[in-house]
């Protein structure tokens, strides 16, 4: 069974941040917008920067350490041994690519591409940027999760409520049933 992706979008200090999951359970937050923020014009370089930060680069390796079994420890000791130096870049498909991260994804295309990462890696990234766009993002996302269990919750509540009447339309018809074939 292949998993829908499901799209939805936070705001936060008036940028658009996109957010997509497809188990509902790892949700993965657009670090290209959130670092919009910094430098509308090239994200990406935000990022970069980002990643080149040697507590970046161990902090990532400790959540797949935690998320991912397939997480390349051999090829993230060689990565961990030149992060903080002047001449090293990290971008996030060379992250991906050399460590076998899941934690962050890279997508290609002007509609849906660019980069996310896991809400718990997203907001580490937004506290990079500015703890105050930090906090704007935490309350949306929150709002967001607040919104869809409320929704959630109607839709269990009206199944409860059409299995409440059903019931007894049910359980006439297997008396009924049982009625006629003992006659």
């Amino acid at each position: 069974m292949v998993n829908k992706i499901v799209r939805e979008i936070i705001h936060a200090k008036g940028i658009d941040i996109g957010i997509y999951t497809k188990d509902f359970e790892n949700e993965y937050i657009s670090l290209t917008d959130i670092a919009k923020y910094r430098n509308d014009n090239d994200p990406r370089f935000v990022i970069q920067n980002w990643m080149r930060n040697r507590n970046t680069v161990e902090f990532l390796a400790v959540w797949e350490e935690f998320h991912n079994s397939d997480f390349n420890r051999v090829q993230f000791e060689a990565v961990r041994s030149e992060a903080g130096l002047n001449r090293f870049v990290m971008t996030p498909t060379k992250w991906i690519e050399q460590t076998n991260a899941i934690g962050i994804v890279s997508k290609a295309g002007r509609y849906g591409g660019g980069t996310y990462a896991h809400s718990d890696i997203a907001m580490v990234f937004a506290t990079w940027i500015s703890p105050e766009f930090q906090l704007y993002i935490m309350k949306d996302y929150c709002r967001l999760k607040q919104d869809e269990n409320s929704r959630f919750s109607l839709d269990w509540n009206l199944n409860r409520a059409l299995s409440k009447v059903n019931y007894r339309i049910h359980t006439d018809a297997v008396k009924e049933s049982i009625l006629c074939s003992c006659i």
